[in-house]
């Protein structure tokens, strides 16, 4: 994220590797958005997909919010039982490079592309748990 930061700055931003920007997406999600507060609003599921091939669901619930990997078709899938995994309410998709830099307020997150329950994203931005 620094190196990015620093091409920003010299005006010539450069996607990040794959590799670092898939472990950003991984390490975000599972740091940064891991609580137990509550989430003030309705439960909500939202997906978040790399053009890499990979997955993950934020689950927002009154418990908090958790995160997990969605494996690839044809594994076991990362949801409680009885939860589908397509049933995400929202969804953003892009590289892994655009994903990592959305989560980090570096790019706007409507340059990925969405689906679902737009407002979900606001509400992200704007829940601070303590």
């Amino acid at each position: 994220m620094h190196t990015y930061d620093a091409q920003v700055t010299l005006g010539a931003p450069q996607p990040l590797p794959d590799e670092a920007a898939l472990d950003g997406v991984d390490e975000f999600l599972s740091t940064c958005c891991v609580t137990t507060d509550a989430w003030p609003h309705a439960p909500a599921a939202v997906d978040y997909h790399a053009a890499e091939g990979r997955s993950w669901r934020l689950s927002l619930s009154a418990d908090g919010a958790r995160t997990a990997r969605i494996p690839t078709p044809g594994t076991m899938p990362a949801t409680a039982p009885g939860e589908h995994p397509d049933a995400a309410d929202a969804s953003a998709r892009g590289t892994a490079s655009e994903l990592v830099l959305a989560l980090y307020g570096r790019i706007p997150v409507d340059a990925l592309k969405l689906d679902g329950d737009r407002r979900l994203f606001d509400l992200l931005l704007a829940w601070d748990p303590e």
